[in-house]
């Protein structure tokens, strides 16, 4: 099978990618960096800007799938998000292709119970709303028969290939590196949290199975741990422990005063405060069971990652 992976130099992007290429796929993977990467047999490099659509086109000319996996900050968002999901819907139909759409929960908002497809799209945040609109123009698209479509959701995320996560963030890059690690508004909240190489196989499997077309998936995840779990997960893959503080509502407050990105991110509090897991059973049911990494194993393979791709001191 042919495959497009657009955005593919981000954190869910390379785990797709490479995924697909060990199931024996032929891999386009397309960003502004990925010529940059290094990438298995079986995937071609191609240099892209996902704002030109005639290159976008040629970009997914030849491809069977087209997985849109690319991201952009949250304060761009608003302006960028929505036309690029929609040249990527394009290019696809165009080249009369599937597209296999990398999506998150903010659509669901926060109901403080494990979430499910049939879960009302209640958001009340931006971000969310906006979220639930671009799948849902994605979804009459598929209805009107200008191209098939599948989307795949997941809860915040952490792993190898740059993943540019909260967890990553705040988490483990911090305590690879031996400086303080936080936790994010509070530690003891039950919470899903996907590993990437997990999420990776989750899209692998609606790439491969057409019969995903025409709706949204919940993507399967290790059971639902709090991040002060994580932590202790942490402690045990490294050498020292490593010391604890915590992100507080007044410090994000303040400190989004001059970050933008921090400042977006005061809107996701309401997953963090409460209980915000997921159910799959739907996607198992239809596909089967993914190989699913317990988190003590995947934050050990994380920190592995990161200290074989640390910086080299200059």
């Amino acid at each position: 099978m042919r495959i497009t992976v657009l955005g593919a130099a981000g954190g869910a992007g390379q785990a797709i990618t490479h995924e697909l290429a060990a199931r024996g796929h032929e891999v386009v993977a397309a960003s502004r960096s990925a010529a940059a990467r290094s990438w298995p047999s079986g995937v071609t490099a191609r240099t892209l800007d996902l704002d030109d659509a005639a290159a976008t086109t040629v970009a997914c000319a030849d491809a069977d799938v087209v997985v849109m996996a690319a991201q952009v900050p949250y304060q761009r968002w608003y302006t960028e998000l929505p036309g690029m999901v929609e040249r990527a819907a394009d290019a696809a139909a165009a080249a009369g292709a599937r597209l296999v759409m990398v999506d998150n929960l903010y659509a669901y908002g926060s109901p403080g119970t494990p979430m499910t497809e049939a879960t009302p799209e209640a958001a009340t945040t931006r971000k969310g709303q906006l979220r639930a609109s671009i799948a849902r123009r994605l979804l009459e698209r598929h209805a009107a028969g200008e191209v098939r479509v599948t989307i795949g959701r997941f809860a915040d995320y952490y792993g190898p290939f740059d993943g540019n996560s909260l967890v990553n963030q705040l988490m483990l890059q911090p305590g690879v590196a031996g400086k303080r690690v936080r936790t994010f508004i509070a530690d003891d909240q039950p919470h899903t949290f996907h590993y990437l190489p997990d999420v990776a196989r989750g899209f692998a499997t609606l790439v491969e199975r057409p019969e995903a077309d025409g709706r949204v998936w919940i993507l399967p995840a290790a059971q639902a741990c709090t991040q002060a779990a994580l932590h202790d997960h942490l402690d045990a893959a490294l050498v020292t422990p490593v010391r604890r503080g915590r992100v507080t509502r007044a410090m994000l407050w303040l400190i989004g005063l001059f970050n933008a990105q921090l400042r977006e991110a005061r809107e996701v509090v309401p997953q963090f405060d409460r209980p915000y897991t997921v159910d799959a059973t739907a996607f198992e049911a239809a596909f089967g069971a993914v190989e699913l990494t317990p988190h003590a194993e995947a934050v050990a393979e994380t920190v592995a990652w990161l200290q074989d791709h640390a910086p080299t001191p200059a």
